[in-house]
């Protein structure tokens, strides 16, 4: 089959390679759509993750599919369904699951290389994270089901109350799920970001307000809007040290901070510590998905909320180098790769 292999800093190659075969408890699919994804874009620019792969590896981690081969033991499931796999699965019997705590899972399965004509899906996510696609939905859209899952737990995580008023930071993908998030929480969501396109998704997706931070002083915009106080709550997606900051910079007394974007390996952020104190901030890091909020996921997906408006196109395997040029100058947000599609080698 023909798959995608990062090997370092901006060096993706399209390779043939085995077709995969299910072991006992696993599952194949044929990838009918698998979305690329800012953190995709993070580790293609980077040449590699802190926690979910090491290059050389397989590439990718939103897929939806059809199931195409079984492995001993699999029941629940049969070829020919329609599935979309988390890319991860907790272990359930670690320190961490015993507390609930599956995103923090000290043995969490991982499973990258989407971005393949086939994908086969390891026995814990088969077991915990492995989903049947409502009837209706695209696989594109049930191939968001990941990046939504993350933001529902980012969302679950920051305190949120209603009523509250709301600071997201970053018009992305990440940023703009949180504001269509946020939104059923009846709060007031104030949107900042680069890309006037896609602060109009953010208004599309329920913002009050958005702003190009181009154009605007951020935290003295955000004071503006709560008499002088600060938001409630401040989302940080972006993953850039120095919008963490002004984030911080963005919060009233008693504020959370959900720190959500990764930045680079080593890097660090300054934080005032009279602030921090007085203020009673709370400042949260919060990573990855839950089981629960992969489900909650999928079905949120299939609410009025026009989450295609995410995918900008769709492409071939073979134009998958091309995409992330695309997202790298950011004239796309979500991409749909569907190996189906026919292109040129």
């Amino acid at each position: 089959m023909l798959a995608a292999l990062l090997y370092g800093q901006e060096d993706l190659r399209l390779e043939r390679v085995p077709d995969p075969i299910p072991a006992a408890g696993e599952v194949v699919i044929q990838v009918t759509a698998a979305t690329t994804c800012g953190t995709d874009l993070k580790v293609w620019h980077r040449g590699g993750h802190a926690k979910m792969l090491k290059p050389p590896t397989r590439f990718g981690h939103e897929a939806a599919g059809r199931i195409v081969a079984l492995g001993e033991g699999v029941t629940g499931w049969k070829v020919g369904d329609r599935v979309v796999a988390n890319n991860s699965a907790p272990c359930m019997t670690c320190f961490f699951c015993q507390r609930r705590e599956y995103s923090l899972c000290a043995n969490l399965t991982f499973n990258n290389g989407t971005f393949a004509e086939y994908l086969k899906i390891p026995a814990a996510i088969v077991q915990y994270n492995l989903l049947p696609i409502p009837e209706g939905m695209s696989d594109a859209l049930a191939a968001m089901t990941e990046p939504l899952a993350c933001v529902l737990h980012g969302v679950a995580r920051s305190n949120v109350k209603s009523g509250d008023r709301v600071a997201v930071l970053g018009d992305g993908a990440i940023g703009l799920m949180f504001v269509a998030a946020l939104v059923q929480q009846s709060t007031e969501v104030f949107l900042f970001g680069g890309n006037d396109q896609r602060l109009t998704v953010g208004e599309k997706f329920g913002a009050a307000q958005t702003f190009n931070y181009r154009q605007v002083e951020v935290p003295a915009v955000v004071r503006d809007l709560t008499n002088g106080w600060g938001a409630d709550v401040v989302i940080e997606a972006t993953g850039v040290p120095a919008v963490w900051e002004m984030a911080i910079a963005c919060a009233r007394p008693g504020a959370t901070v959900n720190l959500f974007g990764g930045c680079p390996r080593d890097t660090t952020i300054t934080v005032n510590t009279e602030q921090l104190h007085y203020s009673e901030l709370t400042l949260k890091g919060v990573f990855h998905n839950t089981p629960e909020y992969v489900r909650a996921a999928l079905a949120f997906l299939s609410s009025q909320v026009p989450f295609e408006l995410l995918v900008s196109d769709r492409q071939p395997l073979q134009q998958l180098e091309k995409v992330f040029q695309n997202m790298k100058d950011r004239k796309v947000i979500k991409v749909a790769i569907e190996p189906s599609i026919a292109g040129a080698e």
